[in-house]
């Protein structure tokens, strides 16, 4: 039983030091920007290549100006999803700038307008909103405008052959004059 136990703690330290030493050497960590989407892996966001820079969360937590605790309280809330380097919870969070300028939304919100987290979540919530509406109402408008460009196509081809439809009966009605 004690080796159980004996086995069972030393494979969980050794579990426990290894990431250590991984996110020491992702402290510079970036990918190039080449444009390509991110995967979604049982739950976790794993960076590609091109996906943009993505720090980890002592750099992150430098460049927004928070604490690595609040990155990590903010995502146990939801208000950001980090990327994860594996597909394992242990794995070392990731941020990417949107994350970034999204921490400092929040920071802002909460310093500068004395709103709470519920507050800034609402507010969150709703901006994630409209931006969805406001690329509905682009996709429908981009396809209204196709359609209309169409039937303005059908209405000009049909007046030209209407049009060469009546410059035959006149052309006839002419011959058949003279």
């Amino acid at each position: 039983m004690a080796a159980a136990i004996s086995m069972l703690v030393s494979r969980y330290v050794s579990q426990r030091t290894s990431p250590v030493k991984s996110v020491r050497s992702l402290r510079n960590w970036r990918v190039p920007d080449m444009s390509s989407p991110t995967r979604r892996k049982e739950g976790y966001i794993v960076p590609e290549k091109g996906d943009g820079a993505w720090y980890i969360i002592s750099v992150a937590a430098e460049k927004a100006e928070v604490h690595e605790q609040t990155l990590r309280h903010y995502e146990r809330l939801g208000l950001i999803s980090p990327a994860r380097k594996g597909n394992s919870p242990h794995s070392p969070r990731l941020y990417s700038d949107s994350d970034i300028e999204r921490v400092i939304q929040i920071r802002n919100l909460m310093q500068d307008l004395g709103v709470n987290l519920a507050g800034v979540e609402t507010i969150l919530h709703m901006r994630n909103l409209i931006e969805q509406m406001q690329i509905e109402n682009r996709e429908r408008l981009e396809q209204v405008r196709q359609q209309m460009e169409q039937e303005m196509q059908r209405l000009q081809d049909q007046h030209i052959s209407e049009t060469r439809r009546l410059k035959g009966i006149i052309e006839r009605l002419q011959r058949d004059k003279m």
